[in-house]
């Protein structure tokens, strides 16, 4: 055979294998198989993505024990605190909790800063004109807080005779107002009103008034390891409910059932063990 002609097919023999060989690199692309018409081509078609909870602003008194008041740290918790959280578990919504001011509370709720408010919260009628309530969940007194070794009696507490001290926008503001005030038993001068129930104790230690009123328990925890006695009660028999906006049905069932369901559980007898409510 002629040395150019076998040089010509030796070099074409070459090149072939060299075709071949490429055809087995990492660029090679894989055909994408065209879809059927009406197959549904979406990933993971048949995975269930979970529904984001919904999350609700719970609005508390932060000095408000043993209802709702903050940890060394910083931390809500309380028997209320611990309520609604529980609820939210079982209901299946997440909670975020905001301590505020008292006498602003159910504005910022008709605002919509918050959702609920779920602090001890005394259903009357003149709250009942701008909020919803939950069922009743506790009931309670007033209580009147004095100095060790006093002389003020629970009479001179009902007949106005003497300084006396509450939370501003509380239950208690409201009785001095109805039965003392604008019955004629005592001037204003005499109501000394303050943000938060530990502000009029420690003013009550001071000697600055002679007297504070609040609710019961409050009062029992509030004065622990202080120099201060429990004068005795007022009959007011207040009923605990949690307020939502009039407009907000959905929730209002859905906090009612929740109560129900919690007031039936072991959590709710664990709940006022531990934090003494009775």
């Amino acid at each position: 055979m002629n040395v150019k002609i076998l040089t010509a097919l030796i070099s074409v023999a070459i090149l072939c294998m060299l075709a071949v060989a490429g055809c087995t690199g990492t660029d090679t692309k894989v055909p994408v198989p065209t879809p059927t018409p009406g197959e549904n081509t979406t990933p993971a078609a048949n995975v269930t993505v979970p529904a984001e909870k919904p999350l609700y602003i719970v609005g508390i008194d932060g000095d408000y024990k043993p209802y709702s008041y903050m940890d060394e740290k910083g931390n809500p918790i309380g028997f209320d605190v611990e309520s609604i959280q529980w609820i939210g578990e079982e209901m299946g919504f997440d909670v975020k909790i905001q301590p505020m001011a008292w006498d602003g509370i159910i504005p910022s709720l008709q605002q919509k800063k918050i959702d609920m408010v779920y602090s001890g919260m005394t259903i009357s009628p003149e709250r009942l004109e701008k909020v919803n309530f939950s069922r009743p969940y506790w009931i309670v007194n007033q209580s009147v807080a004095v100095r060790n070794g006093s002389t003020v009696t629970l009479d001179d507490v009902k007949e106005g005779k003497v300084v006396l001290g509450t939370q501003r926008g509380c239950t208690a503001h409201d009785w001095f107002d109805k039965n003392l005030i604008q019955t004629g038993k005592m001037t204003e001068d005499n109501l000394k009103l303050y943000d938060n129930i530990q502000l009029a104790l420690t003013d009550l230690q001071n000697k600055r008034v002679d007297a504070v009123m609040y609710d019961v328990p409050v009062i029992k925890k509030s004065i622990e390891g202080k120099p201060l006695v429990m004068l005795g009660e007022i009959q007011t028999d207040e009923e605990y409910g949690v307020a939502i906006r009039k407009d907000d049905t959905e929730l209002l069932a859905t906090i009612n059932e929740g109560l129900d369901r919690l007031m039936a559980s072991p959590k709710w007898e664990e709940l006022k063990q531990k934090y003494e409510m009775e």
